[in-house]
């Protein structure tokens, strides 16, 4: 009895042994797929701070461009418009769209509404808002401008931007957001619903666009 329980117990440890070691090196790889995803290139002064589309994300992108606002580093800050409407607001009878939450909630945080600029055509993707971006930045005269977008979107966002602007001489900064505000965290990402979509799916959206933007 004893010599069966042995090697039970030593069967259990090896097994528990190579689970722990395999949840290790997943949280490792996960982490670093998280983070790699992550990109900035700031900019000291720019023409304008754009805000990239996002209701999931709203908050966290409103209040980041606010932030460099307040720390002067352009003097007007640029929404754009993925004609979605959130929920029903009571003090204004309607579904406001994602647009006007985002400015409101730029005012809140001090930036004045006179200094918030909105391109009202409608986005349907990373890539058409690049574009869209693109021909108002040029309609502007803008030499230079910070986009604002969450974490997990920065390196496409970044990706798709540079090669949309290329020959424009406009010179293109990336602010991304901290990722765990809006977000989830890089160690636990894949523990939520909301972390697949927003890591696993930017590198399959990242697969696409490297094969059809060029």
């Amino acid at each position: 009895m004893n010599r069966w329980t042995n090697i039970s117990r030593a069967r259990t440890w090896r097994l528990l042994t190579i689970l722990v070691v395999a949840v290790g090196f997943w949280t490792l790889v996960a982490w670093f797929a998280a983070r790699h995803l992550v990109v900035s290139a700031p900019l000291q002064r720019a023409d304008a701070i754009i805000v990239l589309s996002g209701s999931a994300c709203l908050l966290e992108r409103t209040k980041v461009a606010g932030d460099l606002y307040s720390s002067k580093v352009a003097s007007r800050v640029v929404l754009t418009n993925d004609n979605l409407q959130g929920t029903w607001s009571s003090a204004e009878q309607r579904n406001p769209f994602f647009y006007e939450r985002a400015r409101d909630n730029l005012v809140l945080i001090g930036v004045p509404q006179q200094r918030i600029e909105v391109i009202y055509q409608p986005v349907t993707s990373t890539y058409d808002e690049a574009k869209t971006v693109r021909d108002y930045a040029q309609l502007q005269g803008f030499r230079s401008i910070l986009v604002v977008t969450s974490g997990y979107h920065s390196r496409r966002a970044l990706w798709t931007l540079q090669r949309v602007f290329k020959g424009s001489n406009v010179q293109v900064g990336m602010q991304a957001v901290q990722t765990g505000i809006q977000t989830p965290s890089p160690l636990t990402w894949w523990l939520h619903a909301r972390g697949w979509q927003m890591v696993a799916g930017e590198y399959v959206k990242s697969v696409y666009y490297h094969f059809n933007v060029s």
